[in-house]
């Protein structure tokens, strides 16, 4: 059984003390209807930052400025998917949030995150963000 290596990328964005996590599509894919800080796969051919700001368009018709590197994570799910996690700082620059390719979305603050599932990549950047907040 072959490993699958995936590099993912994350935004980080704040607004009023609560950040953005979305809700994954109930569609067959991993984690579905978990939460998370939205982001994608990051293609071969494409740059961290430029596959951020494309997916945020893509799944939530948003359109941030991608700042600094925030964190990185990896996890191991069901021992054939190794994600590598890159979070970045976003400033939030037009459009409504649209569920395109989520199911939901809310503003939370990092304590309220734990009455979310969120994935187990993702869990580092709350506990972060709970310690940047004391």
């Amino acid at each position: 059984m072959t490993m699958e290596e995936l590099t993912v990328t994350a935004a980080i964005i704040e607004k009023d003390g609560k950040y953005l996590i979305t809700q994954r599509p109930d569609d067959g894919r991993s984690n579905a209807g978990r939460w998370e800080f939205p982001g994608g796969t990051v293609e071969p051919d494409e740059d961290l930052e430029g596959n951020l700001k494309k997916e945020m368009f893509e799944e939530a018709g948003m359109n941030v400025k991608v700042g600094d590197r925030f964190e990185k994570s990896a996890h191991v799910y069901g021992k054939t998917r190794h994600v590598e996690l890159v979070a970045f700082h976003c400033k939030y620059v037009s459009g409504d949030i649209q569920k395109k390719d989520i199911l939901d979305f809310a503003w939370v603050t990092p304590q309220e995150m734990d009455k979310y599932d969120i994935t187990e990549a993702d869990l580092p950047f709350v506990e972060k963000l709970k310690t940047l907040e004391k």
